[in-house]
């Protein structure tokens, strides 16, 4: 499970994208990027950042470390904007942290990581449908000369379905991911010859301990999925059949 710390003070705005992630200090110490459950897409989004980040991990692709801040109400008051503060108070409970990187710089092209590396990023993005990885927003930072990737929260899209349908593993499967706009595509070699090695890591158990690093409290019940043991499921047969067949989406596989 993840660690579980409070927020203990705000610091500053990231005013990057339409979330409004925050910098926040904890109180383990640290300073933590803070995906708010109120803002944008809400609790499915940080159920994505956790997954991924669950998964990347098990393929060698380096990501920030995660933890679920709880928010309290009082450090609403003493916020002066008045979008920020709106966002605090629609956000009072848990939240995602993300460990802050001092330093860190978003990745430009002028240090690209190995063509391995660029193949893991590729072949995990095109599995979970990561398509908010492209030039116009690489979400790939360099910390002390390592590519670290983030910002999963685009990933996973069918559970925005969800609420209207049952989930749909085999519709999921069969979706194509177009990789020519992937930041990392001309790094990258063969992606396709990677499958059999990336995918041996990720067994049925690691699939399962990945998804059961979100917390319950973040699993949205549906019509169809009424309680978190069975979204949770539902997270991994949608991954599991995807990657049993990988056939209609791994960049330059057989069609």
């Amino acid at each position: 499970m993840l660690p579980r710390i409070s927020a203990t003070r705000y610091v500053t705005p990231l005013r990057e994208g339409g979330s409004l992630p925050g910098i926040v200090e904890a109180s383990d110490c640290g300073t933590y990027v803070l995906k708010f459950r109120g803002a944008g897409q809400g609790l499915k989004v940080l159920v994505a950042e956790v997954v991924v980040a669950r998964l990347a991990r098990l393929v060698q692709v380096a990501v920030p470390d995660l933890a679920v801040v709880e928010l309290d109400e009082r450090i609403a008051r003493y916020e002066a904007d008045e979008e920020v503060q709106d966002l605090l108070t629609a956000s009072v409970g848990t939240n995602l942290g993300v460990d802050f990187l001092p330093g860190a710089f978003g990745y430009d092209g002028s240090r690209p990581p190995s063509a391995d590396l660029a193949e893991r990023i590729v072949w995990l993005d095109a599995l979970t449908a990561n398509v908010d990885r492209t030039w116009s927003n690489p979400n790939l930072l360099v910390w002390h000369g390592r590519t670290y990737a983030i910002d999963h929260g685009a990933a996973l899209y069918f559970h925005h379905s969800w609420p209207s349908r049952p989930p749909d593993p085999d519709r999921f499967a069969a979706q194509p991911f177009d990789a020519s706009r992937h930041v990392l595509r001309d790094v990258a070699g063969d992606v396709a010859a990677r499958h059999a090695d990336l995918s041996a890591q990720l067994t049925p158990a690691a699939v399962r301990a990945a998804v059961g690093a979100v917390p319950d409290g973040w699993l949205e019940p549906t019509p169809w999925l009424t309680d978190p043991a069975a979204v949770r499921a539902a997270y991994v047969t949608m991954l599991l059949t995807r990657l049993q067949d990988p056939h209609a989406w791994l960049p330059g596989g057989p069609r």
